[in-house]
């Protein structure tokens, strides 16, 4: 099923500002919120849908490219982000500034239910970056790569956790293990309580009496994971695409940063690309420019027949329609453009002199002869945009 526009689904328009975007956010998440609706896979659905098309549109970056490129841009296709990846535990503790301790989620539930039970402690993991080479070839079809990261992985061992076993853990005396701190104060509008997250045990409600040892206690080890990208049709040079979670690990259960991925184009070695389409320079020499010849060019899905009419000059363009790529969105291909170029030898021999020396005096060989005259660059590109 297709997946729905991030801005029909948060019911705002494509300019709205991010504050609006937040309201917007808050009042979906309010009325498909789990507590709110038990047992209803549908809202829960919603629910994520809303919170994956709020990871987008509050973030600038991930916007923009989400205005530009829709869902591909962002990790719409080919496995990139999508609710699929997403569970609850990372919806509630990502947007902790939504659904933390004291917002309006624990007013209408009572201040238990999943906020304060879904809380995720440790330290988020970083972003990894890196870079991917792509042909023309695999740009055009889109590709499935793997690649090996060295980066920080959950500990084996604890399973993250930085404990040594199940009994390795006591309440936090700091918050009575409610993972949070609240703090009372005297304002002109009266008493006024806000909550923050714990600093003795980080939200967790509990804190570690005894280490993993494999680990130290940070519940992560520099590893390394074979890592399958799936990359979509019609990518390009300096296009961004993001795997959630793939980053390096958090410590101590922390949540997973995310891998970012850049794409590197691959010169080709006879075309080459301009937009979503691409160029081939065709070199003939003086006598099939000017008796014609049907030749076989190179194409990104391989060879193709043209037919060149004889006097055909420098400068003239063949269109190959559909030839060229993708369109990232989806929509649309490019051309293939010939770009004919009439060879001039430099290195004669004493009969090839001696036969172009009699043929430059032929009235036909004359290029200020009215007729001979072909059409100009700017008059061949007029021809080629109005086919």
């Amino acid at each position: 099923m297709a997946k729905r526009d991030y801005y029909e689904i948060l019911g705002v328009s494509k300019s709205a500002s991010a504050e609006e975007i937040k309201k917007a956010y808050r009042k979906t998440a309010l009325q498909y919120h789990p507590d709110r609706n038990p047992d209803d896979k549908e809202a829960e659905e919603k629910f994520k849908e809303a919170a994956e098309a709020y990871e987008i549109l509050s973030d600038q970056n991930k916007r923009a490219k989400y205005d530009r490129f829709g869902h591909a841009g962002v990790g719409g296709a080919g496995g990139f982000g999508g609710r699929g990846s997403m569970n609850m535990d990372d919806i509630f503790s990502q947007f902790g500034d939504i659904f933390g301790e004291g917002n309006p989620f624990e007013s209408f539930f009572g201040g238990g239910g999943r906020s304060r039970q879904r809380r995720s402690g440790g330290t988020p993991g970083s972003n990894l970056r890196v870079k991917v080479k792509l042909t023309l070839e695999e740009i055009a079809n889109g590709v499935q790569k793997k690649i090996k990261v060295k980066k920080h992985v959950s500990c084996d061992t604890c399973s993250g956790t930085g404990a040594k076993d199940s009994n390795s853990y006591q309440t936090c005396n700091t918050c009575n293990g409610s993972g949070v701190v609240r703090k009372i104060s005297n304002t002109i509008l009266g008493q006024m309580q806000t909550t923050a997250t714990c600093p003795a045990c980080r939200g967790e409600g509990k804190v570690v009496t005894a280490k993993c040892t494999k680990c130290r206690g940070e519940g992560r080890n520099y590893g390394e994971e074979v890592i399958t990208i799936d990359i979509p049709a019609g990518v390009g040079e300096g296009v961004q695409l993001s795997m959630s979670g793939k980053g390096n690990a958090g410590q101590r259960g922390g949540m997973n940063g995310d891998l970012l991925i850049t794409i590197e184009e691959v010169p080709h070695e006879e075309l080459t690309r301009e937009g979503n389409n691409v160029i081939y320079n065709l070199y003939l020499n003086i006598a099939d420019a000017a008796l014609g010849t049907q030749i076989e060019v190179p194409t990104i899905d391989g060879k193709a027949k043209i037919k060149v009419p004889k006097g055909t000059q420098s400068g003239k363009l063949f269109k190959l329609t559909g030839k060229g790529l993708p369109s990232l969105n989806g929509y649309g291909r490019g051309d293939q453009i010939v770009d004919v170029n009439v060879y001039t030898p430099t290195n004669l021999t004493n009969e090839e002199i001696a036969i172009l020396e009699k043929l430059k005096e032929a009235e036909n060989f004359d290029p200020y002869n009215k007729k001979n005259k072909g059409k100009g660059f700017f008059s061949s590109m007029k021809d080629y945009f109005q086919k």
